[in-house]
């Protein structure tokens, strides 16, 4: 399991970082100043959960059980919600979708929360 933790988080950093590029080049004569900083803090928050997804590997093979399988479930979910609506809300322009990124926070939250939650059960 550790090792699927580590692919995923490593083909999602590979597009975050693609993508962080292209918002980088690809959008700044496109869109508005503020979208692009939209579309930055999409890519931040994907890069960022594509490293704890390394940690949720790590984590399955320190403390196994439920609480590390469900955090890296929820990274994803969180980089689909969260990052996916903000790209989505750039590139259409539909201001409706970031009424789904709070969700994808969330996500990300209860992530963390499991992590933490697997290492203080382990003591």
């Amino acid at each position: 399991m550790a090792a699927r933790w580590f692919a995923v988080g490593a083909a999602l950093g590979a597009l975050g970082v693609a993508l962080g590029a292209f918002g980088a080049h690809g959008l700044k004569a496109r869109v508005s100043a503020e979208l692009v900083a939209t579309w930055e803090t999409a890519a931040k928050y994907h890069l960022l959960h594509a490293l704890a997804l390394l940690a949720t590997g790590w984590a399955c093979e320190r403390w196994p059980g439920p609480l590390p399988v469900a955090a890296g479930w929820l990274f994803i979910a969180g980089v689909a919600l969260f990052s996916g609506s903000l790209y989505a809300l750039v590139l259409s322009g539909q201001r409706v979708l970031g009424a789904v990124t709070p969700f994808g926070g969330l996500c990300f939250i209860a992530g963390w929360a499991c992590l933490a939650l697997a290492a203080l059960r382990a003591r």
